[in-house]
């Protein structure tokens, strides 16, 4: 039998990749393998994530992300607890600092009750500070069914049950071509030569090009956007109990700086949300020509650019200047200051962005020719892990076993 066959063959150590393996592998026996480009398992996007359990507030009803993230978040729950991965439910307040934001916040009240949330609480600016002492606000929501987890050890425990279950995981394998043989898909890797009779793309940040070597037109692009995060000092990080958002933009798919209790301990303050000129751009002067080129020169981008230009000026000015950023936060928590934080990590976002310019809101998979492309997948993905993992698993052995 040839070395290198397999039914199939998911490209992506994500934890949406690991999650497919987990699922797909979990009944009849199958012949399943995870390529994964970098030297190590949810390298990127899991990897640099806030690690927050959504509760699925903010997504319309009916959508893709609203029934996933509703579904997924107890099964991670249920995951995490039975396999005791360290995760709280601890809660979290979004505030309204503003007039203006008042209409939203009991917009999201609504939202999230039509999503099926339980225990929602409308909060008064008195009322806030029961659960969060220093935030200030003129009014706030209490969702009770948000948490943290460490999603890398999620995304790793995936990995282990999937190898329990026969599925190999290969790592320093990118994938750099994909032909067609007769009933199978040759895909050229780094490493060599991989034969499946089926390819599931997890991708990520580079989902649209895997699209492309598969020979299919998208009708999307990857623009990746930098989060970048400020970290508490350790002398200051009881000014937050637990996690304290904003009343988001709803014209824009980014949920605006806010403060997040880390499960290992800490605090994050952010992210805030920066054109990268590098799909791995998680540094202010990451540039990749090849990135920068597609971005720039892609006309769903100059649209972007025209309709989001203003906003994304002010996330730049925010990039750039500690005390803008500072200034964002105290909006929520007016005791801090500058010199209580200090510069942490980054993330990068793969959002997704039509020809015409619309950031592409929902999770979006489409079946190709003996393939499935997860080609949008941002947050609240992680929290929905699970419940999109099934889904594409019942996609694929559908089309396969039919």
């Amino acid at each position: 039998m040839y070395a290198n066959r397999f039914d199939f063959a998911i490209i992506g150590g994500g934890i949406i990749g690991l999650a497919v393996a987990r699922a797909l592998s979990a009944e009849r026996p199958r012949s399943l393998i995870v390529l994964e480009a970098e030297g190590r398992l949810a390298a990127h996007q899991t990897g640099h994530n806030s690690g927050v359990i959504h509760s699925g507030l903010y997504y319309r009803p009916g959508s893709s992300k609203a029934r996933n993230c509703a579904l997924g978040r107890e099964a991670m729950y249920r995951f995490c607890a039975e396999h005791g991965i360290p995760h709280q439910q601890c809660g979290k307040v979004v505030v309204a600092t503003r007039e203006q934001e008042l209409p939203a916040l009991e917009q999201l009240h609504e939202r999230g009750i039509a999503n099926g949330l339980l225990g929602l609480r409308r909060l008064s600016g008195e009322e806030l500070r029961e659960f969060e002492p220093h935030a200030a606000g003129l009014a706030g929501l209490h969702v009770p069914q948000t948490g943290i987890v460490d999603f890398v050890a999620v995304a790793n425990k995936f990995a282990e049950l999937a190898a329990d279950n026969g599925v190999q995981i290969r790592t320093d394998h990118r994938l750099t071509g994909v032909s067609g043989d007769g009933h199978e898909l040759v895909l050229s890797t780094t490493e060599g030569e991989v034969r499946c009779k089926f390819l599931i793309n997890c991708a990520g940040l580079h989902c649209d090009r895997v699209a492309r070597l598969c020979g299919m037109r998208p009708g999307l692009r990857i623009i990746p956007f930098r989060g970048e995060y400020y970290e508490l000092n350790t002398d200051r990080t009881s000014l937050v109990r637990d996690l304290i958002y904003p009343v988001p933009d709803p014209r824009f798919p980014f949920l605006g700086v806010h403060f997040t209790r880390m499960i290992h301990g800490g605090v994050e303050a952010g992210p805030n949300a920066v054109l990268a000129l590098a799909r791995h751009g998680y540094g202010k002067l990451s540039f990749a020509w090849r990135d920068a080129w597609e971005t720039l020169t892609y006309p769903g981008f100059v649209r972007l650019g025209f309709r989001y230009g203003r906003m994304g000026m002010g996330e730049l000015y925010r990039s750039l200047f500690k005390r803008a950023f500072v200034a964002e936060l105290k909006r929520l928590v007016p005791e801090i200051t500058a010199d209580d934080v200090h510069r942490a990590g980054a993330g990068v976002r793969a959002q997704a962005v039509a020809p015409d310019g619309r950031l592409v809101d929902d999770f979006h998979i489409e079946q190709g020719d003996r393939a499935i492309h997860v080609l949008n997948a941002p947050s609240p993905a992680a929290t929905a892990s699970i419940s999109i993992g099934e889904t594409i698993a019942d996609m694929a052995r559908r089309e396969f076993d039919g």
